[in-house]
């Protein structure tokens, strides 16, 4: 009964997919996440670089941690992460179902209308992935 859902997440808040993609691999089924770098974080720009300067700034030495990723659809990945209990079985198979790029990749272009669109931010305060890890140095 496992079935493989694709979700396009342009302008959608990033918990909010993060907790339906968690529940999804979690029941078993494998999950694709396409345009990670277009979502949504809600808040003031101010507090949300904040948090995230603060994240980094944790993990200064390579060799030990924390480590943070610096790309969208690594940070899209730890999100989801974190809503799964990835010390038990049950969650790291769950994690290693779970798929996120950057955009749309070429194989995955003639499905774009099976993808599934979880409701969009109406919030006026936010920043997208793509632009916090702009400002943190790693994309583009």
């Amino acid at each position: 009964m496992a079935e493989t859902i694709l979700i396009n997440i342009g302008g959608c808040v990033a918990g909010r997919v993060a907790a339906f993609a968690a529940k999804k691999a979690l029941q078993g089924n494998k999950v694709i996440i396409f345009n990670s770098e277009k979502a949504v974080i809600i808040g003031k720009k101010k507090d949300i670089l904040e948090r995230y300067k603060h994240k980094f700034s944790l993990g200064r030495d390579p060799q030990k941690g924390p480590h943070f990723h610096r790309v969208s659809d690594k940070v899209m990945r730890r999100i989801i992460r974190g809503m799964l209990p990835r010390k038990k079985t049950k969650g790291r198979e769950a994690l290693k179902r779970v798929l996120c790029f950057r955009g749309i990749p070429e194989k995955f272009v003639e499905k774009e209308k099976e993808m599934k669109i979880i409701a969009k931010a109406d919030a006026i305060n936010f920043l997208t992935l793509h632009d916090i890890c702009k400002l943190l140095g790693k994309e583009k």
